[in-house]
């Protein structure tokens, strides 16, 4: 599972930084006299742009109504999107030209990361005291502006009313799961790499607490302000808050820049608000991107520095890769592609990788050896209901959704549009990508551990082959830095950032 989640945030990297490339662009275009997606008189409107605020000309000049949006029209912003942002073609057999103003963009991001994590831990955390920080301060700014707009409590009662009817969905569940581990990290290695830079005896218990406590009230926050500015859109467009309401990138690249139209200052809301886009992913891009980094320095230590010498090659590579790895997101057909990774790599073959990595650790390794790692570490051990979780809740649920979502499962499909069964069946591929590396992983165990016999091999294969380092008078006396699997200590160098030379390897 270990290698299965390198696989996925490989595959993240590739196509999450697309979601960045568009808010640049938007970003980009809140530099103007008046938003360029709020009405239909551009030269790269198509015929299909409908503005629903028309002049009444029976009424006198000036006056303006609201009339029923035609079949087939679409509105500016999504307009905007379609034919501006992406040239999006008819389908992904049609993959087009490359988008030349995304490349450029896709490029300048890429550089982005690559000098924000170039030196590691410790130059990423130099960025994220801003990237993590700011975004808060424009929720809060857009959350004021959103409560004081007419409309903004229907859309906020909508936000927090329950509609039971949906947890009958399968959908519903697999979105949930896929963005609680997206939020949070969970089966990415994000954590398992950032965490790997700790102290020893850094109390575990209470950094996953907080991070689970300051991701329920940031969504909270989030949801809040982004349905309280529904609710004014819709009550200007003289609809219900569930029909303003679209899933995907079609919320944030076509509703919200419809919202701001609305607003004075336009351009300073709009701004803000794609920037905030911006460092809420790059943050997510320096963790996938230092999963790979981290997991090749770790395992292939040797042949990093006899190779590439220095970590900053290294990190270059894993960028300029996943960059190439990117670039059929912008073409014409890019949109359809990049739906298609989004779906089968981030959320279905996700569960599959979250339940394998519980049931790894807690069943095979055991839940005991790992409370018992935790009292060594911060001196009391995990209480009964983390236990459970481990080895019943937590598997138990995530598979339940897993063949949820199976059971129900139909495929891919937007706006209408449905896949070629070639397109559907890449969506697999990709998916298994990840997911074929567990038996592989396994395969590899059963024949490296020592045994006389294929049998014993694999009996062997499913005890811990962990050392009992954490035993040692120095890890109980020094400021220690663990890699994966307690293989490695670094004593007394508080920035190291092993394996590097300056460290002292015990």
């Amino acid at each position: 599972a270990g290698v299965a989640t390198v696989m996925i945030s490989f595959l993240f990297t590739t196509y999450y930084i697309i979601i960045i490339t568009w808010s640049v662009y938007y970003m980009f275009n809140t530099f103007t006299d008046t938003l360029p997606w709020t009405s239909c008189n551009n030269t790269w409107n198509s015929p299909h742009c409908w503005d629903p605020l028309v002049l009444n000309a029976s009424a006198g000049a000036g006056n303006q109504t609201l009339i029923g949006q035609p079949n087939d029209s679409r509105s500016p912003t999504e307009d905007f999107f379609i034919e501006n942002v992406l040239e999006k073609s008819s389908g992904i057999d049609e993959q087009g030209v490359m988008r030349w103003q995304l490349l450029l963009i896709l490029l300048l991001c890429w550089v982005v990361v690559y000098f924000c994590i170039w030196k590691g831990p410790k130059s990423t955390g130099k960025v994220v005291y801003f990237t993590a920080t700011f975004p808060y301060l424009v929720l809060v700014i857009l959350l004021v502006r959103g409560v004081t707009l007419p409309g903004s409590l229907d859309g906020i009662y909508f936000f927090i009313k329950p509609q039971w009817s949906l947890l009958l969905e399968a959908k519903v569940w697999v979105y949930a799961a896929a963005q609680n581990f997206n939020s949070l990290g969970v089966a990415f290695g994000g954590l398992i790499t950032m965490s790997s830079y700790s102290k020893f005896n850094n109390n575990i218990v209470r950094d996953v607490l907080t991070l689970a406590f300051v991701d329920a009230v940031t969504c909270l926050l989030a949801g809040f302000t982004i349905f309280s500015i529904l609710g004014n859109l819709a009550l200007n467009q003289g609809k219900l808050v569930e029909d303003v309401v679209e899933e995907g990138p079609g919320l944030v690249f076509v509703i919200y820049p419809q919202a701001f139209n609305t607003m004075p200052v336009s351009q300073l809301f709009a701004f803000l608000f794609f920037f905030m886009l911006v460092c809420l992913g790059i943050d997510s891009q320096f963790a996938s991107v230092e999963v790979i980094v981290t997991t090749i320095q770790d395992h292939f230590y040797g042949q990093v520095k006899r190779y590439l010498k220095r970590k900053e090659v290294l990190v270059g590579l894993v960028c300029f890769v996943s960059f190439l790895c990117g670039l059929p997101n912008i073409t014409q057909g890019g949109f359809y592609f990049f739906q298609l990774i989004d779906y089968y790599a981030a959320a279905l073959s996700l569960m599959v990788l979250a339940f394998f990595e519980v049931v790894g650790i807690c069943w095979f390794y055991g839940a005991r050896n790992l409370a018992d790692n935790i009292r060594q570490m911060t001196g009391t051990k995990p209480n009964i209901f983390f236990v459970a979780c481990w080895y019943v809740l937590s598997p138990l649920l995530i598979l339940s959704i897993w063949v949820f979502s199976m059971i129900q499962y139909r495929p891919l499909s937007i706006a209408g549009y449905q896949y070629p069964d070639w397109a559907v069946g890449l969506g697999w591929v990709i998916a298994l990508m990840s997911v074929v590396c567990i038996p592989a992983g396994m395969v590899h165990a059963v024949l490296t551990t020592k045994g006389n016999s294929l049998f014993r091999k694999f009996v062997n294969s499913f005890s811990a082959q962990l050392e009992p380092e954490t035993s040692s008078p120095i890890t109980q006396d020094s400021d220690v830095f663990l890699t994966k699997f307690n293989t490695h200590h670094y004593v007394d160098q508080p920035d190291c950032q092993p394996p590097e030379k300056h460290c002292i390897e015990v």
